[in-house]
C-alpha cells in the first residue's frame, strides 16, 4: 500500500535535484569535477550500507549472477552521467547544462523500440523533434546573441572550439549515460526493493567514480570545510532524497512518466542560478527551455495514450 500519492513523491525529487547543479557550481569553485562525483556517491552509499545490511541482507544475499552483473553496470553508467554532467557545469551555464542532461527520457524514447521493444508512437517521435530543436537553441545559445538585427553567431569552427559547446556536449553525453542507468535500473526496481536496488547502483557507481578519480591523479583531501559541507549536501538532498524519491515512485507510475517528469528539474535549477548566481538566460536559451518542455508535454500525453 502507498504511504502517501507517488506524484507527491514526483514533486519532491523535482525540487531535491533542482538544488545539484548549484551545490556542484559551489564545490568546483576549489573541488574537481570527479573528487566531487565520486565523494557525492561514496558519502550516499555509506549513508545506505548499515540500513541495507541490517534490514535487507537476505534480499541481497539472494541476487542472481545476472541482477548482480546488471548492478554493476547500472552504476557504470550512473557514474558516467555524474563524471559528464559534474565536468560541464565547469564549461557552461547551469541553465544549459541542466536542460541538456535532462534529455536522457528522450533518448530512452527513441531507444526504447530498439532496446525494450516499445512502440514509438507518432506524438513521442513528434515530441523528440521538438525538444531536440530546443536543445540545439540552448547550445547556440552559448554562442550567438540576440539583438536588433536578429541572431548573430560566430563561425562554425569558433564555436565548436569554445568552452561552452565543450561543456553543452559533456552535459548531452551525461544524458546518454543517464539513459543508459535508467533503461537498465527500469528492469532492476522491478525485482527489487528500493532500498536493496540503490545501495546497490550507488555503491557500483562510487567504485567506478573513485577509481576513476585516482587514476586522474586528483585526491580526495585538502580542501576547505566549506567545500565538503557542499559535497555533503549534494549526497543528501538531490541524490539520496531526489534520486531516491524517483526511484521510488517507479513502482507505482508507469516508467515513462516518471523519467519524463524529471525534466522539470531544468526550471528549478535555472531559477535557482538567476537567485543565487545571476546567470541570466538568453532569449535563445529561453526559447530552446521552452522548446524542451513542449516535447516534455507531447511526451507525457503519448505516456497517457
Amino acid at each position: 500500500m502507498k504511504p502517501f500519492a507517488p506524484q507527491w513523491a514526483i514533486l519532491l525529487g523535482i525540487l531535491a535535484t533542482s538544488t545539484a547543479s548549484i551545490f556542484i557550481r559551489f564545490a568546483l569553485a576549489e573541488a574537481p569535477a570527479l573528487v566531487i562525483a565520486a565523494l557525492r556517491l561514496s558519502l550516499a552509499s555509506l549513508i545506505l550500507v548499515p540500513l541495507a545490511y541490517l534490514r535487507y541482507r537476505s534480499e541481497l544475499r539472494s541476487l542472481t549472477g545476472r541482477q548482480a552483473r546488471l548492478a554493476l553496470l547500472s552504476g557504470l553508467f550512473l557514474g558516467l552521467h555524474f563524471a559528464s554532467w559534474i565536468t560541464s557545469l565547469a564549461y557552461t551555464s547551469v541553465a544549459s547544462s541542466v536542460v541538456l542532461v535532462s534529455t536522457s527520457p528522450l533518448i530512452v524514447g527513441l531507444l526504447s523500440p530498439l532496446l525494450l521493444r516499445e512502440r514509438l508512437t507518432r506524438t513521442l517521435l513528434a515530441s523528440l523533434a521538438v525538444a531536440l530543436g530546443g536543445a540545439a537553441l540552448v547550445g547556440l545559445g552559448d554562442a550567438c546573441a540576440v539583438d536588433a538585427e536578429g541572431v548573430n553567431c560566430p563561425p562554425l569552427a569558433d564555436f565548436v572550439r569554445g568552452r561552452a559547446f565543450l561543456g553543452d556536449l559533456l552535459a548531452f553525453g551525461g544524458a546518454a549515460a543517464g539513459a543508459g542507468y535508467f533503461m537498465i535500473g527500469r528492469r532492476l526496481r522491478a525485482r527489487l526493493s528500493l532500498i536493496a536496488y540503490i545501495t546497490l547502483v550507488y555503491g557500483a557507481a562510487a567504485i567506478f567514480l573513485t577509481l576513476a578519480m585516482l587514476a586522474s591523479g586528483a585526491q580526495p583531501t585538502g580542501y576547505s570545510p566549506i567545500t565538503y559541507l557542499w559535497i555533503l549536501l549534494l549526497a543528501l538532498v538531490p541524490q539520496l532524497l531526489g534520486h531516491s524519491a524517483f526511484n521510488w515512485a517507479l513502482r507505482y507510475l508507469p516508467a515513462t512518466y516518471v523519467t519524463l517528469t524529471t525534466l522539470g528539474e531544468p526550471i528549478g535549477s535555472a531559477l535557482l542560478a538567476y537567485l543565487l548566481l545571476q546567470e541570466t538566460p538568453t532569449p535563445l536559451k529561453l526559447l530552446g527551455g521552452g522548446l524542451i518542455l513542449a516535447g516534455i508535454g507531447l511526451a507525457s500525453r503519448s505516456a497517457r495514450e
